[in-house]
Parts: structure tokens; C-alpha cells; sequence
């Protein structure tokens, strides 16, 4: 990372965080749940009594750490996690949030990724939002796969194109205008230029991107920042592959299916699938993926009995009672609207999920498994359940 990237993130920390909100709440989002990490990274079966050796590299102000960390806290499961970021203003911040939330297990490192491999090797490894900032990114990937465990997996975050439409036109106005000013007075001046634009600027016509408006360092970040650049899936793909890593899945793998756009399935390769989805939704602003290492990747244990599923971000009664009225679930994401015929006997199934029963003891006659199939299909496609052991 250069100087310049160091030096924003100095005067920037991002994201802005104050550590006292800590005592409030708890930002949650993915990659690294871990209930989501196991469902795409160890087919829902980790064994969570064993310590996970866990890295956040390039950890910011310290979402994912925080959350990694309380998370397993709150499960009662050991862990040990590096926090790796060349910021040292970033690192103060996030070991005040672990201090404020009495955290233990954390090892605060002043360091780049690069040098991820002599912390290492890991069984996690989260990146989110660092690897496009890299002068030479695929030597990022390459350094991370390199520190993983043959049976390890990563969470990753890179920005998309399409729907940061604006963007990169604007970093590259602001640089080549006020590239030898200081970072303070560089969002001051930008600020004033920002303000003039036409509101037909692409930028202003993109309703879907507002860190800028989300304080000085996400102004800063988004449309300042001197090393910045997007990947497509395909691209992504490929750098994972070029490192050593397959792709594992998505938290919300029905965006990248195009079958419900073009009504009907393409005679195209997975990887040439999901582009097509990308391009024809146009609205991707990031790409979140799982990796493992190649030949590694082991599926989701769909319809698996065993399986212990749980929900993300609804009550199992709130659902049910939903699904109980005969309507279906229509799920929005991403600026779409996604709906399931989940059929009302669906409920008393729903009920069942609490994280500790399997599909075996939620679903305990053939005909509740031909139900319990419609209700995986859908809140697993949108990331609303996940199948992990992390509660047993």
C-alpha cells in the first residue's frame, strides 16, 4: 500500500467508528459470521471446540474483528484472531471497540498483509475492502492464500463496477486536480467541486452508493481515494484461482443466477453464469465471496439431515407466523425483489429452528422434508439461513 493510501487512512480512519457505540450495538454483515463461514467454508460441520485461528487483514476500524469476535464470544467458543493494518489511527480505534466490549483472544498487529504468512498459517482469513486498494492486488491474494491451512478458508470483499457507475471518473478528476494537497485540505477543496457538479453527473444520478454522505471519511474513501480499483466476478474468480483459492459461494447466491431474468438457464460455464447476472442486474457495488483452497471447496449440506440450520436477521416466530398466512416470502435485496411459494404448512417447520435442531428433528416425515426443501431453496438462496454447529 503506498504512502498516500497510508497516510488517508491516518487522517481517515474508516470506517468512522466511535468506539463507546460498542455499548449499543453490534455491526453485523458478511463475510465472517460464523455461522455463515461454516455453511460455505466446512459444509455446516466445523468443529467449533477446536480454537479458530482466525486473521483480519487490513482490519480498518475493526468491524469484522468485533463481530468475529463477539460472535464466537457469545457462542462460547475458543478463538484466537490477528488484527493485521497498516493504520495505526484504525488500530486505536478498534482495540478501544474490543476494550469497550472486554474482548479477549485479539492480537493487535501495525503490519501489512502482505507479510500475513509469518503470523500465520490460519483457518480463517477475513480481507474486506483492502485487496482493491493494493498496488499490485494479486499479490494480495497470493499472500493470504499463502498463510491459509490446507482445511482453511477466506471471506473477502472487493468493490464491482457497475454499481459504483460514477465513481472512478470522479477519483480521477480529484486526483489529477488536487493530488499535492494534504488529505484535510484535499476534502475541503473537493467538498466545494463536489457541490457544483450537474446533477446529471452520473455520480449524483446513482442513488445507490452514499458513503460520501456518511461523514468525511467515507466521502474521503469513496471518491478520494488514490488506489482504487473494481472487479467483475469474473475477474475475482480469476485472481482467486491465480492464488491457489476456488470460489466457495456467496452470501446471496440468487443474485448471481440469471435464470430468473432471461426465463430460462444459458448454456454457459458457472463462472460465465454469474458474469451474466452481474452485467444484467447492473447493480453490484461489492462482491462477497468465500474461498478455499483449490480442490477444497465442500458444497453446503443441502437436505442434509444432520444439518443444524439457523436464521439471519429474522425471529423464527416473526417468519413462521409470516409463512403461516399462505402468502409466500418475498425477500428484497440489492434493489430487486425476490419471491417463494413457501407453502403455509411451511410454519410449524420454521418454529423448529433454533440453531440446536437438526433437519432430522425439524422435519420428521417425508412429507415435512419435501416442505422443509421449499423453505432451504429459498432462505438459504437469500442468505437468511445457514447451516453451521457452532451452538453444539
Amino acid at each position: 500500500m503506498t504512502d498516500t493510501v497510508r497516510a488517508q487512512y491516518e487522517a481517515f480512519p474508516y470506517p468512522e467508528r466511535k468506539p463507546t457505540d460498542e455499548r449499543k450495538r453490534l455491526i453485523t454483515g458478511s463475510p465472517s459470521l460464523p455461522v455463515e463461514m461454516d455453511h460455505w467454508l466446512w459444509g455446516g460441520a466445523r468443529n467449533w471446540s477446536q480454537p479458530l485461528k482466525a486473521l483480519v487483514a487490513g482490519g480498518g476500524t475493526g468491524d469484522a474483528l468485533i463481530q468475529l469476535a463477539q460472535k464466537l464470544t457469545d457462542a462460547g467458543r475458543p478463538y484466537d484472531i490477528t488484527y493485521l493494518d497498516l493504520s495505526q489511527a484504525s488500530r486505536r480505534i478498534a482495540e478501544k471497540r474490543a476494550e469497550v466490549r472486554k474482548l479477549q483472544g485479539i492480537t493487535f498487529i501495525t503490519g501489512s498483509l502482505l507479510d500475513a504468512g509469518e503470523y500465520g498459517p490460519f483457518d480463517y482469513i477475513d480481507c474486506c475492502g483492502v485487496l482493491h486498494h493494493l498496488p499490485d492486488p494479486q499479490a494480495g491474494f497470493d499472500a493470504l492464500s499463502a498463510a491459509l491451512k490446507p482445511d482453511g478458508g477466506m471471506g473477502l470483499m472487493v468493490y464491482a463496477p457497475h454499481g459504483r457507475a460514477g465513481v472512478y471518473p470522479l477519483q480521477d478528476a480529484f486526483n489529477a486536480a488536487l493530488k499535492d494537497l494534504p488529505p484535510e485540505k484535499q476534502l475541503k477543496a473537493a467538498k466545494r467541486i463536489f457541490d457544483r457538479l450537474p446533477d446529471a453527473h452520473p455520480f449524483k444520478r446513482n442513488t445507490r452508493v452514499v458513503d460520501h454522505k456518511n461523514g468525511d471519511a467515507g466521502f474521503y474513501d469513496l471518491l478520494l481515494h488514490s488506489q482504487d480499483r473494481p472487479f467483475t466476478i469474473t475477474e475475482l474468480v480469476g485472481a482467486l484461482n491465480m492464488a491457489g483459492l476456488d470460489y466457495a459461494g456467496a452470501p446471496e447466491p440468487m443474485l448471481y443466477d440469471p435464470v430468473p431474468l432471461l426465463g430460462a438457464t444459458p448454456d454457459l460455464d458457472p463462472v460465465q453464469q454469474m458474469q451474466l447476472a452481474e452485467d444484467l442486474r447492473g447493480t453490484f457495488k461489492t462482491h462477497i465471496a468465500y474461498a478455499r483452497p483449490k480442490g477444497q471447496v465442500i458444497a453446503p449440506p443441502y437436505n442434509d439431515p444432520e444439518a443444524i440450520p439457523h436464521l439471519r436477521d429474522v425471529e423464527a416466530s416473526v417468519l413462521a407466523a409470516h409463512v403461516a398466512k399462505g402468502k409466500g416470502v418475498t425477500i428484497d435485496t440489492a434493489g430487486e425483489a425476490f419471491s417463494f411459494d413457501i407453502p403455509a404448512r411451511a410454519a410449524e417447520l420454521i418454529a423448529r429452528v433454533d440453531g440446536k435442531r437438526s433437519i432430522a428433528d425439524i422435519a420428521r416425515s417425508d412429507a415435512d422434508r419435501d416442505v422443509w426443501v421449499t423453505v432451504e431453496s429459498a432462505l438459504c438462496g437469500a442468505g437468511m439461513m445457514h447451516y453451521s454447529k457452532v451452538l453444539v
